[in-house]
């Protein structure tokens, strides 16, 4: 009732401020909707105290997301963008106490925790704010506010599906964690709420063509992010938190440097003129400082270990960080920024910081047996292959990281949650500790098999889009991101098959451990799957009737590395797998027969027997992590070095004005 009210007068107001407004009316009340349902639904959570209102309060909101992203989707999803008129003071004021807000409760914690960095950071940025608020906003006249153009509907869908898809597991997993590992039930109340203000958040930076207001989203996902992983307050929860907001905001000040830039020298403050301009003369230097918040916020490296840090957070955190939301928010703004970039300082210093992160947090997840962290790199591995695409800043480029984008998200989110079960359960995230999981948990096992095979395996649409990545590299001609490509997905390989290998490995047991799965675990998991698929299958229409057209936009090429009649093929084989797999859901009726040993058997379930020589022995399958060759210690230290040298150099040359490189 409360929302259909907030939501009417929403309309409203937007009729009022934009009397011109007809065939795009609907579309923007339903941009409207998913920014203002989310933080209703998170204030509902916050006030509720019991957990059976809160379940109905999550179930039903989720949903409505869900449909309204699919009805946007269906409204616009094969339209052209669409600029949207849209002024109103009051949601700048509201923008602008939302920004001295959060630096203000980041100054409060700062002091709580004598975190004296953080404090300084935080005092920086609230200066620069009211400075440009004050000084610089109100003489720039800002004609588009909002817009929705085919990228910004798929965000949309991956925000509000699988966000809200996360945020159902969440229901389940954190039942048990608030009893456990925090003892409160209204804590979890709070987890639920800065949730939502996160999906509100994002929701928000995808359409915001008025950069301030986009700002203003983009700070709401750092302190939500800072609040999510310093959740259980622990020691070590703080600390990375800590480390999260520190990292974060040297992008915030980053951000806004560029808007005092941008309004005071060139007086131009929408998304879209920015790129239009390009990265020409003094407009190399702003763009240049927005690259570099989106990189901070993307996990690259030299600012990497806040995301691996996030891994301290309950599970539902770590997926919604790490597939949907905040290091999705930095991508999304490569990608709208990647037209500016291509053969000059600012593109060069994205490619390449992008390409070192990828092949050295591959190498680098190839040392892990712990399976967070493993996901960890990997996304951070994968992020910057999306940074090294928009880097290129070409149309073919610009394909292959929109499907990376859209691949990754399914797939690593179901990835994410089937981890967080499965710790439940077998009391470890160890990788070593998923013997037999095919036994112990099979349908589990199954599902994160599909999501393994999803990430690295043809005809799965994330090894194409690598593919296609790998294509506009060598159009580069740049020897040095070939040679990273190459070895970097050769790597990827490794930890995803030794990874698959160990839980395909099927041997005698029992299975009894799924009983005990919540089924909003469950219903999150298949939700997470069916969208893993469906892109696979329908990845022919999607480059054609949706990516596409979105490059015509921007270059006015319709060009791909990929043609629809092989895209197309290659749907119908994946089509086949599932096919295929579906037939080992089943109970199977065919008898068991216990492993081999090489002698007596003592113990099938523990696998020990008696060798040749009488004694004792038990068999095991382990996977080697070669830490000596991959390992942190080895490759963090000089990998920072070299992309802190990138981004100095890269801000130094756009600063001084070079143009190109190449």
């Amino acid at each position: 009732m409360i929302s259909t009210i907030l939501i009417t007068l929403f309309t409203s107001y937007i009729t009022s401020c934009m009397p011109h407004v007809s065939k795009g009316g609907k579309v923007l009340e339903l941009i409207g909707f998913l920014v203002i349902f989310p933080l209703i639904s998170a204030l509902l959570l916050w006030i509720i105290r019991d957990q059976r209102a809160r379940e109905i309060v999550v179930y039903i909101s989720s949903t409505i997301i869900i449909l309204a992203s699919l009805l946007l989707a269906v409204q616009h999803l094969f339209a052209a963008s669409v600029y949207y008129r849209f002024h109103s003071e009051i949601i700048t004021y509201i923008a602008l106490v939302v920004d001295i807000v959060i630096s203000v409760a980041v100054i409060a914690y700062a002091v709580k925790y004598k975190k004296w960095l953080a404090f300084v950071l935080a005092v920086i940025q609230v200066l620069l704010t009211i400075f440009f608020e004050f000084f610089i906003a109100p003489k720039v006249v800002i004609e588009t506010t909002l817009y929705i153009d085919t990228f910004s509907t798929i965000m949309a869908l991956i925000i509000g599906i699988i966000g809200s898809g996360i945020s159902i597991y969440a229901l389940g997993y954190m039942k048990d964690f608030c009893v456990h590992d925090c003892g409160s039930g209204r804590r979890c109340n709070d987890f639920f709420a800065i949730m939502y203000v996160f999906l509100s958040a994002m929701f928000c930076i995808v359409f915001c063509n008025d950069l301030p207001w986009l700002f203003c989203a983009w700070e709401v996902t750092t302190i939500s992010s800072f609040l999510l992983i310093g959740f259980t307050r622990t020691e070590e929860a703080i600390n990375n938190a800590f480390r999260q907001i520190v990292m974060n905001m040297l992008g915030g000040i980053a951000f806004i440097v560029a808007l005092i830039l941008l309004g005071s020298f060139s007086g131009v403050l929408e998304l879209d003129k920015v790129v239009a301009f390009g990265a020409n003369g003094f407009l190399a230097f702003p763009i240049c400082l927005l690259c570099f918040a989106a990189m901070t916020k993307c996990a690259q490296m030299p600012f990497h270990s806040w995301l691996l840090g996030a891994m301290v957070a309950p599970t539902p955190t770590s997926a919604l960080l790490h597939s949907s939301t905040m290091v999705k928010a930095g991508v999304f703004m490569l990608v709208k920024l990647a037209p500016t970039l291509g053969m000059n300082v600012n593109g060069f210093m994205v490619m390449m910081v992008g390409g070192i992160t990828f092949i050295l947090c591959a190498a680098m997840a190839i040392s892990q047996t712990n399976a967070k962290r493993v996901l960890a790199y990997s996304t951070i591995s994968n992020l910057g292959l999306i940074t090294l695409c928009a880097g290129i800043g070409t149309a073919e480029g610009v394909w292959a990281a929109i499907f990376l984008i859209v691949f990754h998200a399914a797939a690593k989110s179901l990835l994410f949650l089937c981890v967080g079960t499965a710790e439940h359960h077998i009391g470890s995230r160890d990788i070593e500790s998923m013997d037999d999981l095919f036994v112990r948990m099979p349908r589990l096992a199954r599902f994160m098999a599909i999501g393994i095979m999803g990430m690295f395996i043809a005809p799965f649409g994330m090894l194409i889009s690598k593919w296609a990545a790998m294509v506009s590299v060598i159009d580069t001609g740049n020897l040095a991101l070939i040679i990273i490509l190459c070895f970097g997905s050769a790597l990827t390989f490794v930890f995803w098959a030794k990874w698959l290998g160990k839980i395909t490995a099927v041997a005698s047991g029992t299975s009894d451990m799924e009983k005990s799965v919540h089924l909003s675990e469950w219903v999150a998991m298949g939700i997470m799957l069916f969208i893993l698929l469906f892109c696979c299958i329908a990845f022919p229409w999607i480059s054609q009737y949706v990516v596409l057209p979105y490059l015509d936009s921007q270059w006015y090429i319709v060009y791909t590395d990929v043609s629809f009649d092989n895209l197309l093929i290659m749907a119908i084989i994946v089509a086949v797998i599932i096919i295929a797999f579906i037939g080992f859901f089943g109970k199977s009726s065919k008898r068991h027969v216990d492993v081999y040993l090489s002698g007596v058997g003592t113990d099938f379930e523990t696998r020990s027997f008696t060798n040749a020589m009488s004694a004792p022995a038990e068999a095991s399958q382990r996977n080697l992590y070669l830490q000596g060759w991959f390992g942190e210690k080895f490759l963090d230290m000089p990998g920072n070095i070299i992309c802190a040298v990138l981004f100095v150099g890269g801000l130094a040359l756009s600063l001084a004005g070079i143009g190109t490189v190449m």
